[in-house]
């Protein structure tokens, strides 16, 4: 006799576990849940024998795993939209950059915020997340770049998570643009980022894990690795930002340090994505930023399903290349600009995105044991997700077996 919580049944499921039905699909489903967890799962002609506080029949529904978004930058201050103007006008993301803008202007209106106003920004982009199916979001510093800001920028992104109903996890970004005051002196930078901040913000039980963007605008294999290797030192696992504007060796770097995973690669070679394989890296596709900077050059797909790499998808949500805050939004694009199978992209959306974070015990399919983040949608089938863009798909959310 399983006593539960709460039964969802008359429902129809898409467990995104691999093998056997496309999207791991039971028509006639019912979930039980317990203490916030999937106590059972499957066939409702299987249901075992059962006790359950509350019944919630879905009328035939749809339901998944609740949507990771595994790749963000929600918390920041101000907006960049003068920047999505002078883009349209001619200019590229590298002479923005070269001439002050790009991440540095974030940086500065990050820096004038109070943590307050942080918080309550990222949470109206949050809404919109959450109203595409979201119940698991990755945050970023890396728009503060000096030991308070990027403090305050991860205390932000943990209230977000409270605040906000989501599960957060966070990332530190130290190393993501050189700010203003050390144009001249890149060495004390990374000094600063590496030895006092990443150590402060650890101590202080902030970060999930350590990023870097790893480009000839931004840091070098070797810079990164100095990171990483302090990452290393203290237990946290690591992600990159490679290959995005060219082939500068992420991929490889990636690997070479066990990374949960390399994010946008457009310019990966096939060497680097054997590591990767190898080694067990997620990609991570960011379709929004190809679209906003009007890239011609997509993630090398053929050869990522060559090598089996497991590919995530995530809205990359920030102020400058992907001002995106809808994870139904990024899947289309997945599947229109990147040639993804439907099935490909609401995988790379629960069970890859939660491997991109070390979550993959907890979330991203429906399984006993794992929490019951769960979307509820009104589709008649999964590829709905990717075929419709704008339209209000989601009916509920569950997290940890509470609906919202």
């Amino acid at each position: 006799m399983i006593r539960a919580d709460r039964l969802i049944t008359d429902c129809r499921l898409a467990t995104m576990l691999e093998g056997g039905e496309a999207y791991g699909a039971v028509e006639d489903g019912a979930i039980l849940i317990r203490d916030g967890d999937i106590a059972w799962v499957g066939a409702r002609a299987d249901l075992p024998a059962h006790e359950a506080a509350q019944v919630d029949r879905l009328d035939g529904r749809w339901v998944t795993p609740g949507l990771i978004d595994c790749h963000t930058h929600l918390v920041f201050g101000g907006d960049r939209s003068g920047e999505f103007e002078q883009r349209l006008g001619g200019a590229t993301y590298e002479e923005i950059a070269r001439a002050g803008g790009g991440i540095v202007s974030s940086v500065r209106m990050t820096r004038e915020a109070s943590e307050d106003d942080l918080v309550a920004s990222a949470l109206k982009r949050l809404a919109g997340l959450k109203a595409s199916g979201v119940t698991t979001v990755e945050i970023k510093s890396g728009y503060g770049l000096d030991r308070d800001s990027e403090l305050k920028m991860l205390r932000a992104a943990r209230r977000v998570g409270a605040e906000g109903g989501v599960r957060v996890a966070t990332s530190y970004l130290g190393l993501h643009a050189v700010p203003p005051e050390f144009r001249e002196d890149r060495a004390a930078y990374v000094d600063l980022a590496v030895d006092e901040i990443l150590p402060a913000a650890h101590a202080e039980g902030l970060v999930d894990a350590v990023d870097a963007y790893c480009e000839p605008i931004a840091f070098s294999t070797d810079e990164v690795g100095r990171l990483f290797e302090k990452a290393k030192s203290l237990g946290l696992p690591v992600k990159l930002h490679a290959d995005q504007l060219s082939n500068g060796g992420g991929a490889a770097l990636a690997a070479r340090y066990g990374a949960l995973s390399a994010d946008h690669i457009e310019y990966a070679d096939e060497a680097g994505i054997a590591a990767m394989a190898k080694a067990g890296v997620v990609a991570v596709l960011l379709p929004g930023a190809f679209l906003m900077l009007r890239e011609e050059t997509p993630p090398p797909i053929q050869t990522l399903r060559g090598h089996g790499v497991s590919m995530a998808v995530a809205t990359d949500c920030n102020p400058g290349t992907s001002p995106v805050a809808s994870m139904l939004a990024a899947m289309t694009l997945a599947c229109v600009q990147f040639r993804l199978t439907p099935e490909e992209v609401l995988a790379g959306a629960t069970r890859h995105a939660a491997k991109a974070l070390g979550m993959a015990d907890r979330i991203g399919t429906l399984e006993t044991g794992k929490a019951a983040d769960l979307a509820v949608w009104d589709i008649n089938r999964p590829a709905e997700l990717c075929y419709w863009l704008g339209a209000p798909l989601l009916y509920g959310r569950y997290r940890n077996g509470q609906p919202d």
